[in-house]
């Protein structure tokens, strides 16, 4: 059968499959949501995409929204409606029954063990998502060069992201990118 015959059933299946799995948030899952909008679904483009996770950053809210918009683009208002309640209704569930268990073990080790061992985790995942954004987004070498230095700066120190994104507005705005 073909999934695209029938779109909310795939954008259902498919984000709430991956909801399961996007430990540290919706951004630790962006690698696998570029890989099935892009290049298994063909739902978006590369340039698409990065264009959908930029509108999502930039919009107050959860940072969920990326579904919503990938599921916009795929069958309009019922598929953003489909990816997002496939998004999180699952792990609304499964975090209701892990805070229920964790809070009967409260006195135990090994939900904080747990817990460690999912930091680094959640952290690769999520350097996982910004390599795939660079790499969707980063047209030239000026452009690489650009995300490089904002990624340093972030790093190295306390300056304020909205900065860097009013640079990088800038020096689009002026062409350099």
């Amino acid at each position: 059968m073909n999934p695209d015959a029938n779109p909310i059933g795939t954008l259902v299946w498919t984000f709430g499959l991956m909801s399961l799995f996007a430990v540290g948030g919706a951004v630790s899952a962006i690698p696998e949501m570029h890989r099935i909008a892009v290049d298994v679904h063909h739902w978006l483009d590369d340039k698409q995409f990065a264009d959908v996770f930029a509108i999502s950053q930039l919009s107050p809210g959860p940072n969920v929204l990326i579904v919503t918009l990938i599921g916009y683009s795929v069958a309009g208002i019922t598929g953003a409606l489909a990816a997002t309640l496939a998004m999180c209704g699952p792990t609304a569930v499964l975090a209701y029954y892990v805070s229920r268990l964790l809070q009967r073990s409260r006195h135990a080790t090994w939900p904080a063990i747990i817990q460690a061992a999912l930091v680094p985790l959640s952290i690769g995942l999520m350097a996982a998502s910004g390599l795939i954004l660079a790499q969707t987004s980063d047209r030239t070498w000026a452009a690489g060069l650009i995300t490089a230095a904002a990624a340093v700066l972030a790093f190295a120190t306390r300056l304020n992201p909205l900065w860097m994104l009013l640079a990088g507005g800038v020096l689009g705005f002026a062409g350099v990118v």
